[in-house]
């Protein structure tokens, strides 16, 4: 009989700037640690990682503070487009959707491609799958990111990406990584996208590059896409683990180089023997976790240079 170990779960809503002040704070902490709360009582109940990941994913893409889901931002031409990438740590299996529209949950149809042939599909051919299952249309959109489109569009959108830091959300994503009662790992990230971006810009969330599990490691990344693509993040510390680096060393090595480069970004993740950390270049990342004894976040780590903690 298979010895049972205690869960661990990692999650986070972005990285970036600032939270401007102690409401954004919060705000943040209180949907973190009610999304915290739910999936982790669903490890304890014997549910999957893989299981958990997916609903985790689903509640902070419910959850309008942050830019996944409901509450996505808008592109360039006023469109949602929104990614998910889902990776089964056991099978090492990826799969995932690119600029899919007009869901709700963009993390169900990524899960769903695990079962798939072609287990990554953009745009037409993600919304043919979200057709097949028989998906209902769902608006992810809030009046709040209308108006800031509009804002934007009376500038000729000269910035680079919109407002998803501070009060409102974190830079991107919403990612979640889970260690299950079987020692299994598994990572899920979604994303609304930068918000402005030239219509047919793909993320890092729906690559390895932004997601990525197997046996050893699972990481789920968040911050400028770009930055994470170049870096190829989450496999290169996933890889590391497997190579034999303890999860701190991989992280720290990672976010090194990281910030030798200039990159803005943040990571979390998970272990083979459970121990979670989580890494950052930017000020702040939207992380909170619970360690088997205790929930806790990252909200108020001190800024600047790499920060790493393994719990």
């Amino acid at each position: 009989m298979m010895t049972k170990v205690q869960p661990k779960l990692i999650l986070h809503g972005g990285a970036g700037s600032s939270l401007q002040s102690k409401g954004g704070i919060d705000a943040v902490r209180q949907s973190l640690q009610k999304a915290i709360a739910q999936v982790y009582n669903l490890l304890t109940d014997g549910v999957s990682a893989k299981e958990a990941v997916v609903q985790g994913c689903r509640i902070l893409e419910d959850d309008p503070i942050f830019n996944a889901g409901t509450g996505s931002v808008l592109q360039s031409d006023g469109q949602i487009r929104m990614s998910a990438g889902f990776m089964d740590g056991t099978r090492q299996s990826f799969s995932g959707v690119i600029n899919v529209s007009r869901i709700q949950h963009p993390i169900d149809l990524a899960q769903k491609l695990q079962q798939e042939r072609d287990r990554v599909l953009s745009d037409y051919g993600a919304q043919e799958l979200a057709r097949e299952q028989q998906l209902p249309v769902y608006d992810p959109s809030t009046e709040k990111r209308l108006q800031e489109w509009l804002q934007d569009r009376k500038g000729a959108f000269q910035r680079s990406m919109a407002d998803v830091v501070a009060e409102s959300a974190g830079r991107g994503t919403i990612g979640v990584v889970a260690f299950d009662e079987n020692g299994n790992l598994a990572a899920g990230t979604s994303t609304g996208g930068k918000g402005f971006e030239r219509v047919g810009r793909v993320s890092d969330s729906a690559m390895p590059a932004g997601n990525y599990a197997n046996s050893e490691a699972a990481v789920s990344c968040t911050g400028i896409g770009e930055d994470i693509i170049d870096e190829c993040l989450a496999a290169r510390i996933a890889i590391r683990v497997s190579d034999g680096w303890s999860l701190p060393e991989a992280f720290g090595r990672s976010f090194a180089e990281a910030e030798s480069r200039q990159r803005d970004l943040g990571a979390i993740g998970i272990d083979q023997n459970g121990h979670i950390a989580w890494g950052k270049t930017s000020d702040v990342i939207l992380a909170g976790f619970h360690n088997g004894d205790r929930m806790g976040d990252c909200l108020e780590a001190a800024s600047g240079t790499v920060v790493d903690r393994i719990i």
